[in-house]
């Protein structure tokens, strides 16, 4: 991912338009820009190899050597040289637009290498998690695109937002519709092949075939839905819904539940109950994951269109031909890669324990803390 091609199109949007600021008066401007951009790759690299021998339990062996290099140590010097020279060439003459220039530069690496570093953990937990976000966000721009030449301004004549004229309510509205069907339909499909399921446990520079136990959400199963969703809508109404079943209880026994039979004296109401059979759980997955498609990722595209027209550009770059700079076609993917890794971290991913992790952390230990730590071991064999 050609993360320098993003924060050179942002910072040169700034830099471009100030330049007679900049030129002969400002020492060392781009090279502190740069060095900027290193000391931010060097951490989230850096951080990507940690969490990806930490995410392997065949390679936890070598979390005390990674320790030892003092990764992170190098990193903060790094951090502090950047800083120092920084603060050492700011001119007296030009330090309010110097500071401003700082926190530009800052929150652009917030956008690229702060966000796009996410997607490498994406690619490895699985192409699924990688394919899936790009595609939810190309479908939700493309509805968009067309609900809004179709229907927009028919309904809905206020506007959406000032920083895109063009944007509407019809649009936006039928971006999020088209996005859950793509969501649902595409996931089922991506689910069914496990070289876009498979984690991928090592780094190689040749292409392998990918084989695995596949993780139960990309496993076919039934799943019901949690009855409190239907406490939201009128009784009578979910009666009309084909597949939702009415549980009842019978002479109001709680631990005996049946399907109400209509018109039984015996049977009282309990709850409702919807069943989706042969359904893959990742698709519940994607549904959630195009509602940020839908619904937030657009505003990253929206801050990028702010961006240009308050410098007076058209577009961020030159990168791709007739379609502006990586910026102009990685502005919602900012959001949307972070959304993912979020996801997959809180609800999809298990903590991964190995016997080199438990004793490297065991070595770590007071003498206090592996006396308790070997009396609960004791304590847990005496159990079993």
């Amino acid at each position: 991912m050609p993360k320098h091609t993003q924060f050179r199109d942002l910072v040169r949007a700034r830099y471009n338009t100030f330049f007679h600021r900049i030129e002969e008066t400002i020492p060392l401007f781009r090279t502190t820009q740069w060095m900027w951009f290193i000391t931010a790759i060097f951490y989230t690299y850096s951080d990507f190899v940690m969490d990806f021998l930490k995410s392997n339990t065949s390679l936890h062996y070598l979390l005390e050597y990674a320790y030892a290099w003092t990764i992170p140590g190098f990193a903060f010097l790094l951090y502090s040289g950047t800083f120092v020279l920084t603060i050492a060439t700011m001119q007296r003459d030009h330090i309010r637009f110097q500071l401003n220039q700082l926190c530009w530069t800052i929150l652009v690496l917030c956008l690229t290498v702060g966000q796009l570093k996410y997607i490498m953990h994406n690619v490895y937990n699985g192409l699924i998690w990688f394919g899936l976000p790009i595609m939810l966000v190309v479908s939700n721009d493309s509805f968009a695109w067309l609900f809004g030449v179709l229907c927009g301004r028919k309904f809905i004549h206020r506007d959406f937002i000032s920083l895109s004229p063009n944007k509407t309510w019809e649009g936006f509205i039928g971006g999020w519709i088209g996005t859950m069907f793509m969501a649902w339909h595409l996931s089922r499909f991506m689910a069914r092949f496990k070289w876009m399921t498979c984690p991928e446990k090592s780094i190689s520079l040749w292409t392998k075939e990918l084989d695995c136990q596949l993780d139960p959400i990309f496993e076919p199963a039934t799943n019901i839905v949690p009855s409190q969703v239907f406490e939201l809508f009128p009784s009578a109404l979910m009666k009309m819904i084909p597949g939702i079943v009415d549980i009842c209880m019978v002479n109001s026994d709680p631990n005996v539940l049946t399907p109400c039979i209509s018109g039984e004296e015996s049977h009282s109401h309990h709850h409702f109950e919807l069943y989706l059979k042969n359904l893959y759980p990742v698709q519940i997955h994607a549904l959630g994951l195009s509602l940020f498609a839908s619904f937030v990722a657009p505003f990253g595209g929206f801050l990028a269109s702010g961006i240009k027209r308050a410098y007076g550009l058209k577009d961020f770059g030159n990168y791709i031909p007739g379609h502006g700079g990586m910026m102009d076609r990685m502005d919602c993917q900012f959001l949307m890669a972070l959304c993912v890794w979020v996801h997959y971290n809180t609800f999809v991913k298990m903590a991964t324990v190995s016997v080199p992790k438990v004793f490297y952390f065991y070595k770590l230990m007071k003498d206090s803390e592996k006396e308790e730590f070997l009396m609960l071991v004791k304590q847990l064999e005496n159990e079993t």
